[in-house]
């Protein structure tokens, strides 16, 4: 028995990996993804835990349901990392004073330390990667990257 032929028509484009949208938004990612674990490696903190700990330096104290729609996690994901960053003694926990069936996550000393130390060289790493591109170039990315997961447009200072 032998194969059928695919006959190709007019109609028929061919996929190629490399020229795919989705193909170079993750190969981009994954880029990002070793430069900020790069960054971070003498620390023990993953990607994942620099991202909340920026989410949470953000707000201030944020509940671990926002953190988790923030850093784009599910809930489980996110309770295991703030396990992770508590052992670390980097945040803390507690029940808000404002409602108490809401608990708020809060930088410790030593994940201010943390952050201090570790954003320079995780900001020089990105810069290194965004350098390839214009001002005008990174602005244009951010806006269709927005536009792609449905976000808001939103204007950013000059």
């Amino acid at each position: 028995m032998h194969e059928p032929q695919i006959r190709k028509t007019d109609d028929t484009q061919d996929f190629n990996l490399h020229s795919s949208l989705g193909f170079c938004i993750t190969k981009t990612a994954r880029l990002f993804d070793r430069c900020i674990e790069d960054s971070l490696r003498s620390t023990g903190l993953t990607r994942v835990n620099w991202c909340i700990l920026i989410a949470i330096q953000e707000r201030g104290q944020i509940n671990p349901s926002d953190i988790a729609q923030q850093v784009g996690i599910d809930r489980t994901a996110t309770s295991r990392a703030l396990r992770q960053l508590e052992e670390m003694d980097a945040v803390a926990r507690r029940i808000s004073q404002a409602d108490r069936r809401v608990t708020v996550v809060t930088l410790t000393k030593t994940g201010q330390k943390l952050m201090a130390t570790h954003s320079p060289a995780c900001r020089d790493m990105i810069e290194m990667i965004e350098s390839r591109l214009s001002d005008d170039e990174r602005h244009q990315v951010r806006l269709l990257l927005r536009k792609l997961v449905g976000k808001p447009v939103v204007q950013e200072e000059a």
